[in-house]
């Protein structure tokens, strides 16, 4: 179950993604943010598993039985973001209040000309930063990700700007981690997503809102290997049309000797879920992973 996610259905029809795309892009955000009432309401309607996996994520970072409204505002701001990602993508971000925090961190990385890991999560928008990094050439990075998950709507968005498209690094390929390992080397920036686990992935159990839950640990494997530093960045929305991008330093160097390999990066996984888990209770309706994230659901 903690690869649950990879194995998940698209919900909406093409005709659907299409439909919103064109409100979108030709009626404004206004007339976009009208359809997320409809779209809330099929999924607390027809999405059941994805309710219960919610309620039992909310419950874990609220401390209490979630009530339908809050149920409601968590998958209202999972449409939100998804419609955003309309206007980051073709360029119409003045729509949006976007604030970049401790941008000085990325930006020590960027200037000396060292390669960096940037660690993000499924929690607001971490198109915000593809964006801003690549669309408007502020930050030279180069995304790690599963291109073939939720494949349409990936399809449809990444049309939008094919400048981002091009800017990943498909994961699952045979040389992921030679471009991935040439783009550090040459000083670029990596970034990727470490609160999932795919079908190949080494998994480490860490504590994580109450619970114990399974993360990753390839990205931070990469970065003890390449002696890369680590930076964490969240793009937390914070509703209407506000987004706060905030960077964080995690490690100036991963340390994991061969003797104690295993034992050294799950204390680093830890220490990300660690910081993850500040960031979501910081941010309770941003967090995006409708699967049975800890195993043991009681929905």
């Amino acid at each position: 179950m903690s690869r649950g996610w990879f194995s998940q259905g698209e919900r909406g029809s093409p005709l659907a993604l299409r439909i919103i795309l064109w409100v979108a892009l030709h009626l404004g955000r206004p007339a976009g943010r009208t359809l997320l009432y409809p779209i809330t309401a099929y999924f607390l309607l027809f999405a059941p598993k994805s309710r219960g996996y919610s309620r039992d994520y909310l419950r874990r970072v609220l401390g209490r039985e979630p009530r339908l409204r809050e149920i409601a505002r968590h998958f209202h701001s999972f449409a939100a973001v998804i419609l955003d990602r309309v206007f980051l993508l073709s360029g119409k971000d003045a729509c949006l209040d976007l604030h970049v925090h401790n941008r000085e961190i990325f930006l020590e990385h960027v200037e000396s000309g060292h390669g960096a890991l940037l660690l993000g999560a499924h929690l607001g928008s971490f198109e915000a930063l593809r964006v801003l990094a690549v669309g408007k050439n502020d930050f030279p990075v180069r995304v790690l990700m599963y291109r073939n998950h939720n494949q349409r709507i990936t399809q449809l968005l990444e049309a939008l700007n094919p400048e981002v498209a091009a800017s990943v690094i498909p994961l699952g390929d045979t040389e992921t981690l030679l471009h991935a390992r040439d783009c550090l080397e040459q000083g670029g920036i990596v970034a990727t997503l470490a609160d999932r686990v795919a079908e190949s992935d080494k998994m480490v159990e860490c504590r994580f809102l109450g619970g114990r839950a399974f993360f990753p640990q390839g990205p931070l494997l990469l970065a003890a290997v390449l002696k890369v530093p680590v930076i964490l960045c969240f793009g937390l929305y914070r509703g209407g049309n506000r987004y706060d991008i905030v960077f964080e330093r995690f490690a100036d160097v991963i340390e994991a000797p061969r003797g104690r390999r295993e034992e050294a990066l799950a204390e680093w996984v830890q220490r990300y879920a660690d910081r993850l888990e500040t960031r979501v209770r910081e941010a309770p309706y941003n967090w995006f992973n409708f699967y049975d994230f800890w195993n043991d659901s009681s929905r």
